[in-house]
């Protein structure tokens, strides 16, 4: 009695006795992809859902944290799909500046080449032959996964139209001067040869160094401490607090620099803490962020100290050193002079590190392009803070605005040959011109083009709306844009998230790229710990999808999905989806071939048993229930419902307890049959976007239906029958005491015993068969003697024992159990009678023990009738 439109076509009710994926889950997606389920139409007057997928990097290959993402997508899209949304979900790949020609000049490498002896023309050509022999293994494997996405729209951040995009947004941001070139410190990786984003340095603790060198002579002497002493080649001040009075009588002097032949001024900064250390700071401009701000506050010369693969280049006996041996080499010159105050090794310190090769990064004066983002950034968050974007969960809305608040100018500019080259040009008398994709390069004796070309973050920050046909007006932009949910990791809210949201309010005109930003969590093993290498613990999915099926990987990581918090996962886990699937098939097959059908009309209430409007009433519950939880992203939740309401209520509860309507016939088993088809039918359609194969295998074959991808999503009714409910649960009540008072007594689960059951005056008088046959109760005979007799749910089950227990082992057990929760209640009771504790616990603490109270009188009340029930010794 759910609102489902049901089909013509004749069910099939022939289903193999097992399911194996292997068979099914290629040709059922090939299937879906050939009739066009996934492709979206602009032209439709159907509502719009969009979702643009985070591009995977060309170089990537399926891990367990795309499968746990795209999973959700997958859900999300299929779901608004069935209920009648004009659903894209929006597929591609990022070009992968850094990665992508990492990979290739490895190739180059093996052949004993490097890209120089290409040259950039012929490399950026065999770059783009490695994409296509190489690049994109993870599209094949999102097949495997079962993505419903739109191939026919998918993108690449290199292909010609995102390429035409990108450069109309930089022309756009350098005309509007939001776009400039200038020397700062930046993030330098020597072994990528490219400066790198903030975001893209990984801080780790290092076993470094700490050396206090001595500078200047007699009373003109200042110490100061340094991790990395041979930057001290490029100090040009040593700073102090403007009101430390130690230092007041040297500022504005001249002090001699150890090992060199200059001189160095004695400047006064607030930056400086006069607390920590010595209160002195070496100032080296041209590589730290914070001695930069120092110097271009005083006036102070940038000195370059080092080439771009960290060798000193300062003229004297370090030239030609690595920064690392310069450092020895240093300290050691220092130490031979009498210089060094005090050493410390190991000294555990933060360092940053190229999130690709994990080199030491060097801070490093450059001249490179910048975006200015305070506007951009200003209105990213404002976007947030009116309500325009959600995020959810909604804690992690102070982590976005930790960032965007705060954010700095963003270096764009990379020395790689992979990606989008800057369009600039620069004439020979000075000029700089900008070139947009409409205009004529310059041409001429003279010109050339920036060598440098964007972070890869720029072209996919423009994502949302590039791949919808952006500048051009499409019909694609005006259905699609803009796309409804963000779904992303939190770790890259920063990378990624925020630069989309200021691309996108300034290219569409303050329209946000995305409703909502759904944030996830990480997928981490089953002892909560990061996935890595060098852990071992890093799982690839298609394996588990190979062992136990895609549906098993998904529902898995479904049921793990609590909005922004990571995810656990283990083998074991997978495994249990796999039995869940099973349970599914399993029970699907006896219901088709005990009489279970989508055909004709449910029976009116009145006509059936309160077992039937049992389980409508709580399949009404369930449906409102998920749709509540897919509103609210919780997916955790919504799986964990379908979960127990599939296993434990319709397979565990209600097909057992219709086995005896089944198997007696007539017009009781029709109506049965018929509730049942309707059951599974929108339980399937329930389950089917997080499991999409298994239900539509088992879905066609019930109904006869073209395909649940496009059929129509379940909706409550309304129906209820709290009275139904009340007497099931009565009666699980009745079973569910019986079956463990059965364990409690050793015996086996499908052992017969004699029993009388009083039901009379009771609603569950008209299930005493069905009790029986879940109990495996017999009638009783003439020699029938009760040897113990359980009350419960108002009513009285007498079971003879007789000969199948030791009695006075049972009271002795039963006894100590007694104890124990008269234990317990007296506990309960003092902490509850002390008003001192009472005042100061919080209310869940309280809540939690008045829970213990409650059930310690419940197993009072339940061992003393069992006690009562056993007959003397």
């Amino acid at each position: 009695m759910t609102e489902n439109a049901q089909t013509p076509s004749a069910p099939n009710s022939e289903l193999p006795t097992q399911y194996a994926p292997a068979e099914v889950e290629g040709k059922l997606y090939e299937r879906w992809v050939e009739r066009g389920y996934f492709t979206a139409d602009a032209a439709s007057e159907k509502p719009p859902y969009t979702i643009v997928i985070p591009p995977p990097n060309v170089t990537g290959s399926l891990h367990l944290g795309h499968a746990f993402q795209h999973t959700l997508m997958d859900a999300l899209t299929r779901r608004k799909r069935m209920q009648g949304y004009e659903a894209l979900w929006l597929p591609g790949m990022d070009h992968a500046g850094i990665a992508t020609q990492n990979k290739v000049e490895q190739q180059l490498a093996e052949e004993g080449k490097s890209r120089h002896d290409l040259g950039r023309e012929e490399f950026v050509e065999r770059v783009w032959q490695w994409k296509e022999e190489y690049g994109g293994k993870i599209l094949g494997q999102m097949r495997r996964l079962g993505d419903g996405v739109d191939w026919s729209r998918e993108r690449f951040t290199m292909d010609e139209g995102l390429s035409n995009a990108v450069q109309t947004i930089f022309k756009k941001l350098y005309d509007d001067e939001l776009i400039y070139r200038a020397e700062r410190i930046i993030n330098w990786c020597p072994r990528c040869l490219t400066a790198i984003s903030d975001i893209e340095v990984e801080y780790q603790e290092d076993a470094g160094e700490l050396v206090s060198i001595k500078y200047g002579e007699g009373e003109d002497t200042l110490v100061v401490a340094t991790t990395r002493a041979e930057t001290m080649l490029g100090d040009t001040a040593i700073a102090v607090h403007p009101d430390d009075e130690r230092y007041k009588h040297l500022v504005g002097k001249l002090i001699k620099l150890p090992l060199t032949d200059r001189s160095i001024p004695v400047v006064a900064d607030t930056h400086v803490d006069p607390e920590f250390g010595t209160g002195c700071v070496k100032v080296t401009p041209a590589h730290d962020p914070n001695d930069f701000a120092i110097g271009q506050r005083h006036g102070l010369p940038n000195m370059t100290i080092m080439d771009e693969h960290g060798v000193i280049t300062v003229h004297g006996p370090f030239l030609g050193l690595d920064r690392f041996e310069a450092r020895s080499a240093v300290v050691g010159a220092l130490r031979e002079q009498g210089r060094i105050v005090a050493e410390k090794r190991p000294y555990q310190h933060s360092v940053g590190h190229c999130s690709r090769c994990r080199t030491t990064i060097e801070p490093r004066l450059s001249l490179q392009w910048w975006v200015k983002v305070e506007t951009l950034a200003k209105a990213a968050g404002d976007a947030v803070r009116d309500g325009r974007v959600a995020i959810h969960p909604q804690e992690m809305e102070k982590r976005y605005f930790d960032w965007v608040d705060n954010l700095n100018d963003w270096c764009i500019s990379r020395q790689l040959w992979w990606g989008h080259r800057i369009p600039v040009w620069y004439g020979p008398d000075g000029e700089v011109v900008c070139v947009g994709p409409d205009d004529e390069a310059p041409t001429g004796e003279g010109w050339t083009q920036d060598t440098d070309v964007l972070d890869t973050w720029f072209s996919s920050g423009l994502w949302p709306f590039s791949t919808l046909g952006w500048p051009q007006k499409t019909p694609d932009l005006a259905k699609f844009y803009s796309t409804d949910v963000l779904v992303t990791g939190h770790d890259i809210i920063f990378f990624w998230v925020a630069r989309m949201m200021m691309f996108g309010l300034y290219a569409m005109d303050g329209e946000v790229p995305f409703k909502t930003i759904a944030l996830t969590g990480l997928v981490r093993d089953e002892r909560g710990k990061k996935m890595s290498k060098s852990f071992g613990n890093v799982v690839d999915p298609l394996d588990w999808m190979d062992k136990y099926g895609s549906d098993a990987v998904r529902f898995t990581l479904a049921k793990g999905a609590n909005p922004g918090t990571d995810v656990p996962i283990g083998e074991d886990w997978v495994q249990a989806s796999r039995n869940f699937a099973n349970k599914i098939w399993n029970a699907t097959r006896f219901a088709l071939m005990n009489g279970a059908t989508v055909e004709g009309a449910l029976p009116a209430p009145e006509e059936m048993s309160a077992t039937d409007r049992w389980i409508l009433s709580r399949l009404n519950k369930t449906v409102a229930q998920v749709d509540s939880y897919y509103e609210d992203f919780q997916f955790s939740k919504l799986s964990e419902a379908l979960y127990h309401f599939a296993w434990d209520e319709v397979f565990d509860w209600y097909v057992e307890l219709s086995k005896t309507t089944f198997f007696a016939g007539g017009a009781g088993a029709k109506v049965s049959g018929r509730v049942l088809g309707e059951v599974l039918d929108t339980t399937l359609r329930l389950l089917h976007p997080v499991v999409p194969f298994v239900t539509e295998t088992l879905w066609t074959t019930l109904t006869g239906g073209e395909s649940l991808v496009v059929a129509e999503w379940p909706k409550d009714s309304g129906f209820r029958d709290d009275a139904a409910e009340a007497e099931i649960e009565n009666l699980q009540a009745v079973v569910t005491e019986v079956r463990r008072f059965r364990a409690d007594q050793g015996l086996q689960p499908g052992q017969k015993v004699p029993a009388r059951l009083d039901l009379a005056g009771t609603p569950l008088a008209a299930h005493e068969a069905a009790i029986r046959q879940l109990l495996r109760l017999q009638p009783e005979g003439d020699s029938f003697s009760a040897t113990a007799t359980l009350p419960v749910a108002g009513a009285t089950v007498a079971l003879d024992l007789s000969g199948t227990i030791d009695v006075a082992a049972e009271r002795k057990r039963l006894s100590k159990d007694l104890a124990a929760a008269e234990k317990e209640k007296q506990q309960a009771e003092a902490k509850l009678a002390n008003e001192a504790f009472i005042a100061k616990a919080p209310d869940n603490v309280v809540d939690k023990i008045k829970g213990r109270l409650a059930k310690a009188e419940a197993d009072i009340a339940r061992l003393t009738a069992q006690l009562d029930a056993l007959p003397a010794a």
